[in-house]
């Protein structure tokens, strides 16, 4: 395995580095803790140094060569390896899922289960083609484009979606022919240790991938900025985001930032409101709130608020919250303890600002879940756009209900912030769903459905600050991992 265990059978994880588990040289380590009991440590992970990060690196930069020669099949053939590996292991990374980031089991083994299937879809991308033959004014050339691989690629990846979101870059780098140092979050990085050990026992070659734990300022901003690495890809806050963007600008190197989202949803006036209500529920406090298209903002049209409001209440209070290993639990604590400061922060300002806070937003008085970061779904109404709770990203389990008088109105409202990741819309008439879709500020947009969740196989990334405006997923991920190289042939 990819780990020891100490005396009190928690697990000590090592980085992996020219396919050999480390630990960090000096011994530093970070505790992973449970949110649902904070006084269990789930593992120790290194803190390492830019030294582990140099020698990371050094690795992948010596793979790339003979890794970026075999042939796209080759490389799909290992992905498939990984997939098979991820899946036989499925509950096992989800249960270690559930007790570093709190989401429940069924989530977490489902989100696995997605790691192994984008695994095997960028597999099937290594037999796809990579170029164009273009009509050249020379009758005696030939003209044609393919693709290079950017050569060493950084992934820094974010807790909530341990294992999709680092498996959606890593898997498309790897198939292209690029080498990989990822740095996970090292709130969930004995998840990626089990998400690593599959690639290991895949049979990818020393040096393809490796993965170095440790603190974002030190490891992330140390790939951001190292020269020997050409591509980052990130995912999660703005604030980081922009600092890894501005570090890798600065050298030249080519970068993807995916970041924040304001996710609204809009219910009209002829909307089927029972459907509205579920899909507000599963897009905005599934996962404790903690997705980057989770719905945050609901802009009902003002005809059917007061009928809407009761419905969610009464659904919203329904809503059992406990650990994820539970059954019987819907969702569970928020992933640590700063998320869960952020989440209450935000609900005293939207108090202090005049939004009325309808239910929750407290923990829970069970006495069962006194040691764990929990929070109740909060719901406001008389929400107005310019409130911070309207126009900031909390990351927690919290509704804002604004009205609007018109459906002109609702899509103005949701477009009214910084970002533009996500949006849905719950209506019957064609002409609202038309103006929704040609309107809409976002880069995914969803009619009838939740704003949370796309297909692997789809373009994903959001617009304004959302997103470096670049697209992860689906056969759009070969515009970033690799690069056009025109070849003009004469003889």
């Amino acid at each position: 395995m990819s780990y020891q265990a100490n005396a009190v059978n928690v697990p000590i994880i090592d980085n992996y580095i020219n396919g050999e588990w480390k630990p960090a040289a000096d011994g530093s380590t970070f505790a992973s803790i449970n949110p649902a009991n904070f006084r269990e440590v789930v593992g120790h992970v290194p803190d390492s140094s830019p030294a582990e990060l140099e020698e990371a690196v050094a690795a992948a930069d010596e793979a790339r060569t003979a890794w970026r020669k075999r042939s796209g099949a080759q490389r799909g053939d290992l992905l498939y390896r990984a997939a098979a590996l991820m899946e036989e292991r499925a509950d096992d990374i989800g249960r270690t899922m559930t007790r570093e980031m709190g989401k429940t089991f069924p989530e977490a083994k489902g989100e696995t289960l997605r790691g192994a299937a984008i695994l095997r879809y960028y597999a099937g991308e290594g037999m796809r083609k990579v170029g164009d033959v273009i009509t050249s004014t020379d009758a005696e050339a030939l003209m044609f484009t393919t693709r290079a691989p950017l050569g060493v690629v950084g992934v820094i990846s974010p807790w909530n979606f341990p294992v999709a979101i680092p498996v959606w870059k890593i898997a498309p780098a790897l198939v292209y022919g690029n080498t990989v140092v990822w740095k996970p979050a090292t709130e969930t990085s004995v998840t990626a240790s089990k998400v690593m050990q599959c690639f290991h026992d895949a049979g990818f070659p020393a040096g393809v991938a490796n993965m170095i734990i440790g603190s974002g300022r030190t490891i992330g901003q140390g790939i951001a900025s190292h020269p020997g690495i050409h591509g980052i890809t990130f995912t999660g806050s703005n604030a980081v985001g922009k600092q890894v963007g501005q570090a890798a600008l600065a050298r030249g190197a080519k970068y993807q930032l995916e970041m924040g989202g304001k996710n609204p949803i809009i219910v009209a006036e002829d909307a089927d409101l029972d459907l509205a209500v579920e899909a507000a529920v599963s897009g905005g406090i599934r996962s404790t709130g903690q997705k980057c298209t989770a719905t945050s903002r609901v802009i009902v049209e003002r005809e059917v608020m007061e009928e809407f409001k009761a419905k969610l209440l009464e659904k919203v209070k329904t809503l059992k919250v406990g650990d994820g290993l539970e059954p019987s639990t819907w969702l569970g604590p928020c992933a640590n303890k700063s998320q869960w400061e952020t989440v209450q922060s935000y609900i005293r300002r939207g108090v202090e600002e005049g939004a009325r806070l309808l239910y929750g937003g407290m923990k829970p008085k069970d006495p069962a879940l006194a040691d764990g970061y929990f929070v109740i779904p909060a719901v406001f109404d008389e929400v107005t756009s310019k409130m911070a709770v309207a126009q900031e990203e909390i990351f927690g389990p919290v509704l804002t209900l604004i009205a609007a008088d018109s459906m002109k109105e609702a899509i103005e409202l949701a477009n009214d912030t910084e970002f533009g990741l996500s949006a849905s819309i719950y209506t019957r008439d064609i002409g609202n769903v038309l103006s929704f879709i040609h309107e809409m500020d976002a880069g995914l947009v969803r009619v009838n459905a939740e704003t949370a969740g796309v297909e692997l196989q789809a373009p994903f990334g959001g617009m304004k600050q959302s997103s470096s405006h670049s697209r992860e997923q689906g056969q759009a991920a070969i515009e970033f991992f690799t690069s056009i190289k025109t070849v003009f042939i004469k003889s």
